[in-house]
């Protein structure tokens, strides 16, 4: 299960996952082929709008996570974007097909232990080195950083390290960093983020968890509206459009471990991305279906 949501609870996976690419998500893609990121993202994600939440729908279709490694009839957060990112940008199927693999893993083999599982700690640095996102939260207005080492020893004070597949020297260690902007300073800026922004909603440090961020999603402008696309358990469980403004107000009513605020990194397109997965024969997995 993935260690970033793995806290928060979820409904069960759907029974027969459905992996073929629907016409409707293909024909976005192809229309948009010559569009600029952002628009690409945005039409691309509108297909997806109305699918179903389903937490940690994906794994690597094996042993210890048998989900498969693609799917288009359910999301949770962080799948819906990789999907999303990975289908905008990448100019064939085979390039998307590595572009997903490569944000999941980076360029090690993908399994379950390579898996990002912790966003600041690895899925974000490795987005950043292939030149895929950069960090605009700064650019919004007063920040503050949080900062710290996850150590072995956090992992063992948390309440959920036996949810996870790993031995003690596999579990993801080192030092996170993350820029935070204030609830109350994005609203004012909200209309400022970039089109098509990755908006990450970071909870308060507690030394005894590795996780911060606890959930994210795209920033579409449209028709005036800034709004956050994202798959969430916010009413019917789904990828749905909220109005931003009234998400970061919703984001005060979590008391019990409070928002601190949220980032903003930008997708953007990299030349020559870095670290692109290059499994050997016997690691590789099949394309899945289009």
């Amino acid at each position: 299960m993935n260690l970033q949501w793995a806290w928060f609870l979820g409904v069960q996976a759907l029974a027969q996952p459905v992996q073929t690419m629907p016409p409707e998500v293909k024909q976005a893609v192809a229309d948009t082929a010559q569009a600029p990121l952002a628009t690409r993202m945005q039409t691309i994600s509108k297909t997806m709008v109305g699918q179903p939440y389903v937490l940690d729908p994906l794994g690597e279709g094996e042993v210890p996570d048998t989900d498969p490694i693609v799917r288009y009839d359910a999301f949770d957060c962080l799948t819906f974007v990789e999907e999303v990112v990975a289908l905008s940008m990448g100019d064939t199927s085979e390039e998307s097909d590595q572009i997903r693999q490569a944000l999941r893993y980076g360029s090690r083999s993908p399994t379950y232990i390579h898996r990002h599982h912790l966003m600041a700690l690895q899925w974000l640095p490795s987005a950043q080195r292939n030149g895929w996102l950069v960090d605009r939260t700064a650019s919004l207005g007063g920040t503050h950083s949080m900062e710290r080492e996850i150590t072995l020893e956090t992992w063992a004070a948390w309440s959920q390290r036996s949810q996870f597949h790993h031995r003690d020297e596999e579990l993801p260690v080192g030092h996170a960093r993350l820029t935070v902007l204030p609830v109350e300073q994005a609203r004012e800026v909200m209309h400022q983020i970039p089109q098509g922004s990755l908006l990450l909603t970071v909870r308060e440090d507690r030394s005894y968890r590795p996780v911060w961020v606890s959930h994210v999603g795209l920033v579409f402008h449209i028709d005036g509206t800034t709004y956050v696309r994202h798959a969430t358990k916010l009413g019917e469980d789904q990828v749905k459009d909220h109005d931003l403004g009234w998400y970061l107000e919703h984001l005060k009513s979590y008391t019990q471990l409070p928002v601190v605020g949220v980032a903003v990194w930008e997708f953007v397109d990299a030349e020559e991305p870095e670290g692109l997965p290059s499994p050997s024969p016997t690691e590789r997995r099949p394309p899945p279906p289009r």
